[in-house]
């Protein structure tokens, strides 16, 4: 299950300051089976996302989660955030590995506003972390957002 962030149905530049938090995402606990779907989705079939004794013989406690499907989870954040039309940039470092049963929380925070070519842009930092509070990706993002008058 995923706690969907209250979204108005347009965000406007004017409606934004810096300072604001994202309204956060919550993601249901990671399941084996997900990870599987997302091996076949991204062709990203090395066995560490999927087999539980290669996780074990490496040394990273048994499967681990894709890090791009946690980089996904915050990209739906913004998603949710700014609309799907609206990011401009978007990237991340990853800095933990997720495990089976682990709940991510996606937040950020609007750092930036600013207009540019007639445009007003937003930036900002972002970050997942699960429910222990261990940081999984950390990154930034910039989007452009239409003008309440335009």
């Amino acid at each position: 299950m995923t706690t969907p962030a209250a979204v108005p149905a347009t965000r406007y530049f004017e409606d934004v300051q810096v300072g604001e938090e994202i309204p956060q995402l919550v993601k249901a606990p990671v399941k084996h089976l997900q990870l599987v779907r997302y091996a076949g989705a991204s062709g990203d079939f090395n066995p560490l996302h999927t087999d539980p004794k290669v996780g074990e013989e490496i040394g990273t406690g048994g499967i681990i989660a894709h890090g791009m499907l946690i980089m996904g989870f915050v990209g739906q954040m913004l998603s949710d955030y700014i609309g799907p039309s609206n990011l401009r940039k978007f990237g991340v470092r990853f800095k933990g590995m997720t495990h089976l049963d682990d709940v991510i929380t996606c937040s950020g925070t609007v750092t930036e506003k600013y207009e540019a070519d007639g445009k007003g842009y937003i930036a900002g930092k972002v970050q997942a972390k699960d429910q222990t509070g261990d940081l999984k990706v950390s990154g930034t993002f910039t989007a452009v957002l239409p003008h309440r008058n335009a």
